[in-house]
């Protein structure tokens, strides 16, 4: 083979005996977890923030950035949910450049895996301990999942990983939310039948085990922006936009069918100064049409200490090293506008509380955990003393 094994990394399970949760921190996790779901049913009528870094970069820095937003939290707390994102693992389109926290816990020095997945888990429990809120990552990698599948209350499955299958199957398997992005190409039909597969069980290998999933109930749409044929980024948060999305989610049928826009990204053109505008196009749309409101959940924003972007060392703290971000005064701003704005869509709450309560009547799957180590899943013909890895 054309690979060098260089070292064995430690399984989930002994990671998990390196670093545990206590009682109080998996207490948070699964309150957050149970807030988190109410929203995306409909139990509760708040917009969901998940908001951050591009990447976590800089484990004190993104600690700050979280600190700051917890007195925010408060204040706007009937009105919004504020989920952080801890993205540990950065998609390169070449699969050049800095690939995340899992890859280089210090950005300036060789890759080092072991240390990364050490790292990673750190950041989060540091969050949960530190901050009282359970974070967002994204599945970049799907046997990595088990790393953090005790802290995390909600993943992203990225554009260019929503046609893959594997990730299309673990997603199916995991017991909080999953967004998936539309592709790169920007076509809803790869994004919803990736939302129609994990929705589904399904019986598959992973991490060596025959595995059986019952089905995410919350999968659902994130809205990025696209790419077209000649490269250039495009746009999708737009009314008609948002309209035939909610065209496909009548013509397919899936359960708890919900929308988180991605301001940044294509939809802003990398430029993170148009996410305040975009956020407020969105919400004008959802005022305007009954539909929309159903299905909007929140947006994904990306945010950090200082605006803009820099090279890797370049030596700014706060400021990501990555896509550029928008700064820590104007994201603060942002979420205020997005509560204020959030109380016109009031009048939308007993219309989607009552759409989703039927829909769970009717329609309700249940899923139940199969193992520990891996919500979701059940294991077919394991070996006596068996534990997920």
């Amino acid at each position: 083979m054309g690979m060098i094994y260089e070292r064995q990394l430690a399984i989930p399970a002994e990671l998990k005996e390196m670093y545990p949760l206590t009682a109080k921190m998996n207490e948070t996790i699964q309150d957050r977890r149970a807030e988190l779901v109410s929203i995306f049913e409909g139990r509760k009528d708040k917009l969901i923030l998940i908001i951050g870094p591009c990447s976590a970069d800089n484990e004190d820095s993104v600690m700050d950035y979280i600190g700051r937003l917890v007195p925010i939290q408060e204040e706007v707390k009937d009105k919004i949910f504020i989920v952080p994102r801890i993205y540990t693992n950065k998609p390169r389109t070449t699969a050049e450049g800095y690939k995340g926290m899992l890859h280089q816990p210090d950005p300036t020095e060789k890759p080092n895996l072991f240390k990364g997945i050490e790292a990673t888990r750190h950041l989060h429990m540091r969050a949960v301990m530190e901050t009282g809120f359970a974070c967002a990552d994204e599945m970049l990698y799907t046997e990595n999942y088990g790393y953090l599948d005790d802290l995390l209350i909600y993943v992203a499955v990225g554009a260019r990983s929503v046609e893959d299958q594997q990730h299309r199957l673990t997603s199916s398997g995991i017991s909080v939310p999953v967004g998936m992005k539309n592709p790169t190409s920007g076509d809803y039909r790869v994004m919803m039948n990736a939302i129609s597969a994990a929705q589904n069980g399904h019986t598959f290998i992973y991490r060596g085990w025959q595995v059986h999933s019952e089905g995410n109930r919350h999968t659902h749409a994130i809205l990025r922006g696209y790419t077209d044929q000649h490269g250039s980024m495009k746009p999708n948060y737009h009314y008609e936009d948002l309209v035939r999305l909610c065209d496909c989610y009548d013509e397919m049928e899936l359960l708890n069918p919900a929308l988180i826009v991605d301001t940044n990204h294509c939809n802003s053109n990398k430029n993170p100064f148009e996410q305040r505008r975009i956020v407020k196009e969105v919400l004008h749309s959802a005022r305007h049409d009954e539909r929309i409101a159903r299905i909007l959940k929140g947006f994904m924003i990306e945010s950090y200490i200082e605006d803009g972007a820099q090279a890797p060392g370049g030596g700014c703290y706060g400021k990501s090293i990555t896509d550029p971000c928008l700064g820590w005064e104007a994201s603060k701003k942002l979420i205020y506008e997005i509560a204020d704005h959030n109380k016109e869509l009031d009048r939308c709450s007993c219309i989607r509380y009552h759409y989703r309560c039927k829909e769970r009547i009717t329609r309700n799957i249940p899923n139940k955990p199969g193992s520990s180590f891996a919500p979701g899943f059940i294991f077919l013909d394991p070996l006596p003393g068996f534990c997920f890895i």
